[in-house]
This record gives structure tokens, C-alpha cells and sequence, in this order.
């Protein structure tokens, strides 16, 4: 079969009407919207010992004895530790309890390539190999109690390794007037027997009624108020945007790019931080003059963090373990985990994670999505227990 016969056959099985109507009943079924999650990657590896810093210990500033913060540049949070003063727009939540440290994320047999640790990442994988789907694709698919009207996630991102599936409404953007182009390809009673292209097409056409969907529901909606951070922030501003249409889509996506830092690193950080905090902080007052921020939870990931010790220009290499934020108002603030200690590194040497990542994975699937028995149950950590409330 060749190309051209492959897709007049994929739009013929699009047309099959019974299909048809029935999926779109499913849409028009319920409107009302549940939690949901905003993935914010920090691609290129954020350096965490810069970000969340242990402005204390003096074998921090022995490691780096050009790049390390002094104390003016940070704003404490215990007497350990403080966060990169380009945060400063975050300090009003963690002041509220609505903002959670964990320590030395990482992972077995870690591995220092941008693109196969991010797939890792991504999938919720070891340091050994990645899995094949995205690591929350099949429990938001299938265990999510609750039916999902509208895309199970919308990234921000070209890429979509983190929404990988074999089944699912997951889609990729660069902006919502994508979906003003969307048309209906549909005509009446044409059935396909082949299987696999009757597959192919109910694939499609779940995709082409969710886009349906989605693009009704912002055509009622109006604009939203920019939100700073630049390309950062504009992504925010389209999750905002996508949920004040009343979209019923679980997980959310978006990208700041730019933390491989080998050179110049204090100037090139303090600058992607400060993208990183003024976006995050738009986004939290829009959601809450909306009434949506308890129903919000935002978690940070990054590929790796970067080695303990500095270069020789001025910046940080690939490494290993690193801290990451939640925010949320259903968040229990404060730190949590064990920092991976700095007293015992021999030159070149990264400290070992302390927290496996994918126990926070299980922790936003258990606590937050309510799916009890998950993909990731199995690395529960007892230190992660309450960083989210148990409230409805």
C-alpha cells in the first residue's frame, strides 16, 4: 500500500459515523474541569546548588570559589539554606506554605547526555534504559477517576517524549490559534475492515474531536493579560488562557530553555531565574483572581543538575543529582529529603541523589490525581508523604 492510498483510506475510516457520534457525545458529556498539573521543564540542566543554596556550608564555597553566591545575592529560607535572590518574586509563597524544596533528585546510574537523561526523565526510567510511554500517560489515561474531556495534555514543547502513548489525546502547540485552522474532514457511512487502519483512524478521529472541542471552548474566550518571562512567560500565558476556556485537560507543559551553563554561569542563571520567577508569579496571581490555584500544582524537572565543582570558565558542567520546586495551594511548604552531603567528594565526583525521582512521580499520582496503585507506587518515599494536602 502506498502513501496515497494509506491516507485516502485513514480519511475514509475518519467518516466512520458511528464512531463519530459517539465520541463526540463523550465530549459534550461533562464540562467540569479537575486538577491538574503544569510540568515547567528547566531544559539544559538548571545548576541546583545555585538555586536553592547551602549558603552555610563552607565546602559550597570551597568548590566554587568564584561562582559561589555571597550572601546578598540570596534570600534565607532556614539557616542552612536560601534561594538565588532572582527568586525574589516566589518568596510570597513560600512564605505562604504554598512552595516545597525536595532535595538530591535523581536516579540510578546516572547519565550526563542532554538527550538520553531527559528521555529518562521523561518516560520515568533508570539510568539503564528509558520506559516506552511518558511516565504518567497510562494512569491519567486509565486510572484517573474520572473522565477527561478535552486532551489529557497539552505541551508547550514540540518534542513529546513526555506525553509518548499508544492511546490518548496528547498534543503538542505553539499557541491556541493553532486550533482556529482545525476543520472537520468527516462524510457519512464509510466503514474500513482492515483493523489496523480502523485503529489508525479512531486514533484520529479522537484527536480531531478533541481539537473540536477545544477550539469551540476558546472561541467564547477572550484574551488573556501578558504574563513577563518572554517565550517563557508566553507559554504561561496560553495555559492560562487554555484553562479559563474551561479546557478539561489534566496535564500542562512548558519549557525554559537555556541552563547549560559551562561558561559565565552567575550573569547567564541569574537571568534565566529571574524569567523562571517573574512567569511563575503572573501565572500563580491569574490562576488565583480565577479561583484555580488550589486546583493548580507546578513542578519543575531538568535532565540533570550540575557538578558541585566549578570550571574553568566560570560555569558548571553536566552532573547528577539536584533539588526541584512544587508549588501549589495544596502545598505543604518547606524542604524535604536529605541534601546529598559535600565532605566527602574526591575531585570530579558528583554527590550520590538522595531522593529517586520517581517517588515525587508517585507522590503527584497517589496524592495529587488520586491513583492509588500507579506506574510508580513501588518507589514510594516516606519523606515525600505530606508535601501535598489531602483535600479535595
Amino acid at each position: 500500500m502506498n502513501r496515497r492510498q494509506l491516507l485516502q483510506l485513514t480519511l475514509a475510516a475518519l467518516a466512520s459515523t458511528s464512531y463519530h457520534q459517539s465520541f463526540a457525545n463523550q465530549l459534550q458529556a461533562g464540562s467540569t474541569t479537575g486538577k491538574r498539573l503544569v510540568l515547567v521543564e528547566l531544559a539544559g540542566a538548571n545548576d541546583g546548588m545555585n538555586t536553592l543554596v547551602p549558603y552555610s556550608n563552607n565546602y559550597y564555597r570551597s568548590l566554587r570559589p568564584t561562582i559561589a553566591l555571597p550572601r546578598p545575592q540570596t534570600i534565607a529560607l532556614t539557616d542552612d539554606y536560601a534561594l538565588h535572590n532572582a527568586l525574589q518574586p516566589l518568596m510570597r509563597l513560600w512564605d505562604r506554605g504554598q512552595m516545597a524544596w525536595i532535595h538530591g533528585l535523581g536516579y540510578p546510574n546516572p547519565n550526563r547526555s542532554h538527550f538520553k537523561s531527559i528521555a529518562l526523565w521523561e518516560t520515568g526510567g533508570d539510568g539503564n534504559k528509558q520506559r516506552r510511554s511518558g511516565w504518567l500517560t497510562h494512569d491519567i489515561e486509565h486510572k484517573l477517576k474520572r473522565r477527561v474531556n478535552d486532551a489529557h495534555g497539552i505541551s508547550f514543547a514540540e518534542d513529546m517524549n513526555l506525553f509518548s502513548s499508544d492511546g490518548g489525546r496528547w498534543l503538542s502547540m505553539t499557541s491556541p490559534e493553532q486550533f482556529d485552522t482545525v476543520r472537520s474532514t468527516a462524510s457519512a457511512n464509510i466503514t474500513v475492515a482492515n483493523e489496523s487502519i480502523a485503529m489508525v483512524a479512531q486514533r484520529i478521529t479522537e484527536l480531531e474531536q478533541s481539537l473540536h472541542g477545544i477550539s469551540s471552548k476558546l472561541e467564547e474566550t477572550g484574551g488573556t493579560t501578558a504574563i513577563p518571562g518572554g517565550e517563557f512567560g508566553y507559554q504561561l500565558q496560553q495555559v492560562v488562557r487554555l484553562i479559563r476556556a474551561g479546557l478539561d485537560t489534566p496535564v500542562y507543559r512548558v519549557r525554559l530553555d537555556g541552563f547549560d551553563t559551562h561558561e559565565y554561569q552567575l550573569y547567564r542563571h541569574s537571568g534565566l531565574l529571574s524569567q523562571l520567577a517573574n512567569g511563575l508569579n503572573g501565572f500563580q496571581k491569574a490562576l488565583e483572581s480565577d479561583g484555580e490555584w488550589r486546583n493548580t500544582l507546578v513542578v519543575t524537572y531538568s535532565e540533570f543538575g550540575r557538578r558541585v565543582w566549578e570550571n574553568k570558565s566560570q560555569g558548571t558542567d553536566h552532573g547528577t543529582a539536584a533539588p526541584h520546586f512544587v508549588i501549589g495551594g495544596n502545598i505543604n511548604g518547606g524542604l524535604y529529603g536529605n541534601a546529598p552531603p559535600l565532605d566527602a567528594l574526591k575531585p570530579g565526583q558528583d554527590p550520590d541523589f538522595t531522593t529517586d525521582y520517581r517517588a515525587l512521580y508517585g507522590e503527584i499520582l497517589n496524592s495529587w490525581f488520586d491513583i492509588k496503585k500507579n506506574s510508580f507506587s513501588e518507589y514510594h518515599h516516606s519523606a515525600l508523604d505530606n508535601i501535598i494536602q489531602q483535600r479535595s
